[in-house]
């Protein structure tokens, strides 16, 4: 039986960063497909009790630092836990991933771990098109075909789509993994879809 992963996550996420080159690994490892769905947070947190980072509690924005430098160190990926394209808007980014995934999921996941390690790692600005554009080119990729079809309506109906969809399955955090109807949120909840696909 094929195994499928839905991979609900933002290109300006952390967490979705570290955890984006171990996820794809467990997947191939499992050979399951995955199928990429970058959405809109800041449509799903008003829905689902979350809160951008700048409005959310010293304590919780001082922990989140603290844990992204535990990770940082123990998965030894390199990571500005204070970069400065942070927070920058991810919507052109996340239509360029579902354009480069036009009947090509690895494009779409090369893609994206590009424009993570860039926010993360890179010092770069993903809000920006030229930044794009040299990425996609490093990644292998037409970054002018990418631009045309990023920008089509049916590109930006299928970013509302999939956020719709998202909150519809009620996903509330970056990353989110759905396989065999279960919800794993986070990069530290891997181990666990690992598990589950090896059932």
């Amino acid at each position: 039986m094929s195994k499928s992963i839905d991979y609900y996550f933002t290109p300006v996420s952390p967490w979705t960063y570290l955890g984006h080159a171990r996820f794809m690994d467990i997947a191939r490892r499992h050979g399951a497909s995955i199928a990429v769905k970058p959405v809109d947070f800041g449509k799903i947190f008003p829905v689902s009790g979350g809160l951008p980072l700048k409005q959310r509690s010293p304590q919780r924005q001082a922990y989140r630092l603290t844990e992204l430098g535990r990770w940082k160190d123990y998965l030894g990926v390199p990571l500005n836990t204070q970069p400065r394209f942070f927070p920058v808007p991810a919507e052109l980014a996340a239509r360029w991933i579902l354009a480069a995934g036009e009947g090509n999921t690895d494009a779409a996941l090369r893609l994206a771990g590009a424009f993570m390690r860039a926010v993360w790692a890179e010092e770069l600005d993903i809000s920006d098109l030229a930044t794009l554009k040299a990425l996609a080119a490093g990644a292998g990729q037409d970054a002018n075909a990418l631009v045309q079809r990023a920008a089509a309506d049916a590109t930006r109906e299928r970013y509302e789509a999939l956020t719709q969809e998202a909150i519809e399955r009620q996903v509330f955090g970056a990353p989110t993994f759905i396989y065999g109807g279960e919800l794993f949120w986070g990069q530290d909840r891997l181990d666990f879809l690992d598990r589950s696909l090896a059932k």
